[in-house]
């Protein structure tokens, strides 16, 4: 098994005796059914539906205190705490950033349980393991309960990549992306059977009308790795923006009919030069463009 502190990663803890009313009105997950240990994927959206911030939230036992605590971009941690208090208006809830003093370790590749801190399945896919929210400096300490070996968060990253899961900053831009368009909707991140919510009637109309365009795709490449945020072109013919990438795999944000009309006309996809090759991910159920070909 292995363990990597996440050093781009912030908590936000929401509490108070509103709180889960509250965070389900907000949020695209479903926070009314979320139980003390388990964790969700979510995110907060304008609304116009676009995503504002992405994150896990996961509930807290009474015996650690209760309340929810947020796992999210540290450089979204106090712009989301701003956030939730211009919401709260007369409700009873706290939002307060707690990143200073909590961090977040990412353990995968094994089976091991910890009771160390507050630990939470990773609610994307099973694959990427769990999560456990504590004091960064017992990240050692951390690892060595769930039997780990500490290793450096770009091994993490690469493992992310590799399962074509997308991190939003780099993968995709905040404030201008759907959650259909990030692969929310595959993986967990919208309820559509909730009720309402910020932006929740832009991506229920997505969602019925099969409107997406635009995904978040694994891809692969030989060599150097192409430079995040430069075009992947089709001739002349701009398809999308390239993401993360490292050993081989990376993600692109690419316009599926668009990659459809290249790989018909046999024509080579290019993220700055380097080619690239559209794979699906086992967990992908949007229609993929012919040609490309599943992941190994």
């Amino acid at each position: 098994m292995k363990a990597a502190l996440l050093p781009d990663r912030g908590v936000v803890k929401v509490a108070g005796d509103d709180a889960r009313t509250f965070l389900h009105g907000l949020l695209s997950a479903d926070i009314l059914k979320l139980e003390p240990g388990a964790a969700r994927f979510s995110a907060l959206l304008s609304p116009q539906g676009k995503i504002i911030a992405d994150f896990i939230v996961a509930e807290a036992p009474a015996h650690e205190g209760s309340g929810f605590f947020v796992d999210i971009s540290r450089a979204l941690a106090k712009p989301l705490v701003d956030k939730l208090n211009l919401y709260k208006l007369r409700s009873r809830v706290i939002a307060e950033d707690l990143s200073d003093i909590l961090g977040v370790l990412a353990a995968w590749a094994g089976n091991s349980v910890t009771a160390f801190g507050l630990t939470y399945a990773d609610p994307r896919l099973p694959a990427l393991g769990l999560r456990v929210m504590m004091p960064p400096h017992r990240a050692a300490e951390a690892a060595a309960s769930l039997g780990a070996a500490l290793v450096d968060a770009s091994e993490y990253d690469t493992h992310r990549i590799a399962l074509g899961i997308p991190r939003g900053g780099i993968d995709f831009s905040y404030g201008d992306a759907f959650p259909h368009e990030t692969d929310m909707d595959q993986l967990g991140g919208v309820d559509f059977a909730k009720g309402c919510y910020v932006g929740q009637e832009v991506v229920s109309r997505m969602e019925h009308r099969g409107i997406a365009r635009t995904r978040a795709v694994s891809v692969r490449y030989d060599g150097v790795a192409p430079t995040a945020g430069v075009a992947v072109m089709a001739g002349e013919r701009q398809i999308g923006t390239m993401g993360s990438a490292a050993a081989g795999r990376g993600l692109a944000l690419l316009r599926l009919d668009r990659v459809a009309d290249a790989l018909s006309r046999g024509e080579e996809l290019l993220a700055g030069g380097v080619p690239i090759r559209p794979v699906k991910p086992d967990w992908a159920r949007f229609a993929f463009p012919d040609g490309s070909k599943a992941a190994e």
